[in-house]
């Protein structure tokens, strides 16, 4: 299959082209079992077990064939592979010695003469021992030469004709992470089984255990909607069905299933969706009916317990569920992976699926058991280093002549029903008293012995036993539900993940961390064992768990990971279910959907108890840190959404007491870069306690949060204390100053570092992809010897802080993230600080100019005069310091249509520009007389600034997968003009926005042919068609507008035009089920902070 999304679900290919397991390594495996022997000790106890040990002679008398029982082993073998039961039947149709078929030949002749002769002629061994016979010797007991020759000559053109009209590709959005599958958008091929139920065959990986919403287009390019109807737990293959009354231009035909067809040497056809092609015809020879399930990895979904074909046939990504065919068009096996170091597919065989489609046809649910234990078919000579004896293996020769090897067990899982009752090693003889040779023997036993005690006659170290086992419904261990808590995605451990890691298939799996369980680094692959000390041994014990939590708490949470079983983790986990629903989904075996069911969330608790901590003491070389520590703290910040350009969640960093009496902490943008998350603030490294973000500052690198002071007690947190000189500007750090540098070192222990200023200059970010937040116009301080931290301050050896210590995220040419650390002058802050503390309102402007340094010759060069280049050296703090317009950052602002790039800024409201600062931000003051040099000449300009907000995202809507918010400052200096005010700034993956091609970074113009201008504008028409999406919108058409305007409901369409102006018409197919319509917007009176609504329709 293709994807297009992360977590690429491309064709399931195998790294492992060979799967015979080395013989040299199995008698070191078998356990010491002398301790079974009935006549010495008794066997291991067991719940539901009964181990009779029999004599070797009596197994080989079990198995060996009466006089006349050839046509009985026939007979059993045909039964039970046909259709999963074990009955009599005829012995296979024999063709008279006079016909043209007669050949009396060993195997190896046989598999010989499939090169020569043509394969549908020579009988070959199959999966189930069938000889095959053509559709046009059935009732003839002999046929001439004459029909022989036109065999022969059949074409593969009427074929495949036929069968193109059954094929059907799939385009799919698995919409949830879950079990082993990731959320994202694949496609995939089908194809009808049933014409008249509208069924469908594809592959499980296709049809998929998570929640899905599919779509099939047929090869006349009708759509219809495929509802997943059934997956087998265990092996390969699914089914979706499909309303073939909404067909309205094609008869559609099906493919018989012809399992018994497939032999070696068979010329074969696959056909579907290969690559992502509409229709693909691939050509291929079976060359193996016995190959071990291909492996694809740990933690990914893996078929075992049964054969697979395999062919030299290159099929690639989206042929997976495609029809292996013979030429008579029937389908002989079914296309599920293929090897990325070989051009060899594999194909499941068709045994099981026939026997599930019989009963999903009648209506029945398909029984499945299993004692969870995973078997694998060895050839005698490895059988016999296990010690299968000569008798034994004899006998079974004789039983079944085309068979050459039995089952052995490979793995039991811990707490199973076979657990201490079969063990790695152990020869699988008989079952129920009937010999077993094959895979499809077993399961078909197993299945219709659901809930019954079975008994296995066994082979363990040349000693047999008779053991019972009670079979288990292998739906039992198969999830049905999930919880979706913020964000994230738990179920029940699968059967499949406990048999790739060998553990009892009990527990909860996190199949998506989302933000709480994120937030302590509980990632998917993960399962969790407690939750504030209450074990969550299921995912009933989960949800009562976090229904006893408190909303902004922090609870421990213990887990371990599923490839470091050995190793428990304990983590702290931050209470936060506010941002997203929490919500049980069940599936609905009658339809595939998922039904939701609303959770009791986490109160916010009462009042909280104030508490008093102690910072600690250092020693006398630590003295400037226990004048600093007290004012220092430390940040977490989690992220709901990706908004604002974001790509990762979580972010942590130090900040600074500023006010102490209103609870203002200061930090820079990396710590805190967006207006929407969770804060948490930790003092003297004892007490955490929530915040809120209370200032952007939309220029310079630093924000301000504010946190509930009468929550720290007798607490005796100090404000940072600034050098009133450099606080005020009237100095600052320049080169060679000595400077000692206070830093939260990466491991939160504190660092103290005498060093000097090596140089100062104005600090280099570059335009960001997703657009985000960049510091501009900012000389940075850096210093000669700079250790790894997350930040500090500078300060003098009486403990007055010079400059803050503060880290700048930016991206290089080719988009890859980086960071560095400088520091900031106390100056740049104070206007902001200031205002707090006296409660004077601060408005904030810019000119939207990046400004950079040009050395004298070049302002020479450019045409300043020599009188204008003394005046400005007398002013200037620096000789080169001059600055000219490097960029305009808002195209739409009124300063973009007076200052051009390259203008040479030389004075601002008649005062020579010697300073960054002195341009780079404007307070209070709308409108500003500008000096300019451009083009040698010196031009008076009046240009009016652009306000910038505080806080610049104050709400967003989350609509079909996609989050939209109004455009921000970095996206305005990325575009030439503004298309709109609806901006897509993400799209989740498996969504109807993500599948249907609306990106992130694209503007949205119109809806439905509407124009739309802004949040507010696309919230009504949104609010329209969820209202009207069910229904058929018609003024006084025609019957056949009608049906054609239902064909298309629930599609909605949108111009969209992106950053350089190209726009285009995109369809989406809505989907409220699985992504409904929501609205955040800030709420400064609520306790979050936030106003969340998860039903806007």
């Amino acid at each position: 299959m293709d994807s297009t999304k992360k977590g690429p679900r491309k064709e399931r290919t195998s790294s492992i082209d060979g799967l015979h397991t080395n013989a040299s390594s199995f008698p070191s495996a078998v356990e010491d079992i002398s301790h079974y022997n009935m006549k010495d000790a008794s066997p291991p106890k067991a719940s539901v077990v009964r181990q009779d040990h029999v004599s070797s002679e009596a197994v080989e008398n079990y198995i060996s064939p009466s006089k006349d029982t050839n046509n009985i082993n026939d007979d059993f073998s045909v039964s039970a592979l046909e259709d999963g039961t074990v009955v009599a039947r005829r012995p296979s149709r024999k063709i008279s010695s006079s016909s043209l078929y007669q050949r009396k030949k060993s195997l190896a002749q046989s598999d010989l003469m499939a090169v020569f002769f043509y394969p549908n002629i020579v009988r070959q061994p199959t999966i189930t021992e069938v000889p095959f016979e053509p559709k046009e010797l059935e009732g003839h007991e002999a046929l001439g030469s004459t029909d022989s020759e036109v065999s022969l000559k059949m074409s593969w053109e009427p074929t495949l004709e036929r069968a193109i009209k059954s094929i059907v590709s799939i385009k799919a959005n698995c919409v949830r992470s879950f079990d082993t599958e990731t959320s994202g958008t694949y496609t995939a091929t089908g194809f009808v089984v049933d014409a008249k139920r509208g069924i469908v065959l594809s592959n499980r990986h296709v049809v998929n255990p998570a929640p899905i919403v599919a779509t099939g287009v047929f090869t006349n390019y009708e759509e219809v909607e495929l509802m997943p109807i059934y997956y087998d737990p265990v092996h390969d293959f699914g089914f979706f069905k499909f309303d073939p009354s909404k067909l309205k231009f094609m008869d559609v035909s099906e493919i018989s299933l012809a399992p018994h067809k497939a032999k070696v040497g068979m010329e074969i056809r696959v056909v579907g969706n290969d690559a992502g092609e509409k229709l693909s015809i691939l050509a291929g020879t079976l060359a193996r009916l016995d190959r071990n399930a291909p492996d694809y990895g740990s933690g990914e979904y893996n078929d075992f317990n049964t054969f697979y074909l395999q062919a030299a046939s290159g099929t690639s990504g989206g042929s997976s569920g495609s029809p292996v065919l013979d030429i008579y068009g029937d389908a002989v096996a079914l296309n599920a992976g293929g090897s990325n170091k070989a051009s060899s597919s594999y194909y499941l065989p068709l045994n099981r699926v026939v026997a599930a489609l019989k009963h999903i046809q009648q209506g029945k649910c398909v029984p499945r058991g299993t004692i969870q234990t995973e078997l694998e078919h060895l050839p005698y000579d490895e059988l016999r280093r296990l010690g299968l004896t000569l008798e034994i293996e004899k006998s079974m020769r004789e039983r079944y002549p085309r068979e050459n090897g039995m089952l052995c067990v490979k793995n039991v899982l811990p707490k199973g029903p076979a657990d201490q009752i079969l063990h790695a090693g152990d020869i699988v003889v008989a079952l129920n008293g009937i010999p077993v040779s094959n895979f499809i023997m077993v399961s078909s036993e197993l299945d219709t012995s659901v809930g019954n005690i079975v008994k296995l006659t066994i082979l363990r170290c040349k000693k047999a036993y008779i053991v019972e086992c009670k079979v288990q419904d292998l739906y039992e261990i198969t999830p049905s539900r999930f919880v979706e808590v913020a964000g994230g995605v738990v179920n029940d451990l699968s059967y499949q993940f406990a048999r790739s890691y060998s553990i009892p298939a009990a527990g909860v799996y996190v199949a998506a961390s989302g933000q709480m369980l994120g937030s302590a680094s509980v990632w998917r692959g993960s399962i969790v064992l407690s939750i504030n000390h209450t074990p969550t041994n299921n995912l009933d014990d989960l949800i009562k768990v976090i229904g006893t939590l408190k909303a902004g708490s922090r609870v421990p949470v213990k887990y371990i990971t599923l490839d470091q079983q050995h190793r428990e983790k304990l983590m702290i986990m931050n209470v936060v279910c506010h941002w997203h629903p929490f919500r049980l989904a069940t599936r609905s075996r009658e339809t595939g959907l998922w039904e939701y069911t609303d959770l009791k969330k986490p109160d916010f608790g009462g009042q909280i108890e104030p508490q008093t901590v102690k910072f600690p003491k250092f020693s006398n070389s630590m003295r400037l840190a226990s004048l600093i520590w007290s004012s220092m703290v430390s940040i977490d910040f989690h992220i709901p959404y990706l908004i604002d350009g974001m790509t990762t969640t979580q972010f942590y960093g130090p900040g600074y007491v500023i006010d102490k009496e209103k609870g203002l902490i200061l930090c820079d943008r990396d710590t805190v870069p967006i207006s929407m998350g969770d804060l948490y603030v930790t003092f003297a490294q004892s007490l955490v306690i929530t915040a809120k973000i209370f200032f952007l500052h939309p220029v310079y690198n630093f924000t301000i949060i504010q946190y509930n002071p009468k929550l720290l007690g007798e607490t005796l947190v100090q404000e940072l204390v600034f050098s009133e000189d450099y606080y005020s500007g009237k100095k600052r750090l320049d080169q060679g100053d000595p400077v000692v540098l206070v830093a939260t070192g990466n491991d939160q222990n504190h660092i103290v570092r005498r060093t000097i200023v090596s140089s100062r200059s104005i600090l280099s970010t570059r335009e960001c992809a997703p657009p985000r937040w960049r510091s501009t116009n900012t000389e940075g301080i850096y210093l000669e010897d700079q250790p790894s931290c997350q930040g500090g301050v500078l300060c003098d050896e009486d403990g007055k802080v010079q400059s803050l210590w503060v880290n700048f995220s930016t991206q290089d040419s080719k988009h890859n993230e980086s960071s560095f650390m400088a520091g900031i002058d106390p100056s740049t802050i104070r206007p902001v600080i200031e205002s707090l503390k006296t409660g004077v309102k601060l408005n904030i402007y810019s000119l939207d100019l990046e400004l950079w340094t040009v050395k004298p010759a070049a302002a020479r060069s450019l045409g300043l005069s020599n009188k204008r280049m003394i005046e400005m050296q007398e002013k200037s703090h620096i000789y080169s310091n001059f600055y000219y317009v490097l960029s305009i950052l808002n195209k739409q602002s009124q300063s973009s249509k007076l200052i051009k790039a390259g203008d040479l800024i030389l004075e601002l409201d008649g005062k020579f520009v010697t300073d960054v600062s002195q341009v780079a931000v404007i307070y209070d003051k709308s409108s500003v007389q500008i000096t300019v040099l451009r083009d040698g000449n010196e031009l008076e300009l009046t240009v009016t600034a652009s306000e910038l907000p505080i806080i610049e995202t104050e709400r967003i809507i989350g609509w079909s997968g996609s989050i939209i918010q109004e455009p921000y400052r970095a996206v305005l200096e990325q575009v030439k003009s503004l298309p709109s005010n609806v901006y897509v700034t993400c799209t989740l993956f498996g969504s109807p926005a993500s599948s249907y091609g609306l990106k992130p970074g694209v503007w949205i113009t119109h809806v439905e042919g509407r124009p739309v201008s802004d949040i507010s504008s696309f919230l009504r028409e949104i609010k329209k068609i969820n209202k009207t999406s069910n229904k058929v919108q018609g003024l006084g058409e025609t019957d056949t507008d009608k049906e054609q305007s239902s064909i298309e409901s629930g599609y909605t369409r949108l111009n969209v035009v992106n950053k350089v102006g190209f726009s285009k018409v995109i369809s989406i197919k809505l989907d409220e089920h699985y992504w409904p319509s929501m609205e955040i917007s800030r709420d400064q009176n609520s306790q979050l902070g936030w106003f969340v609504d998860f039903n806007i329709g």
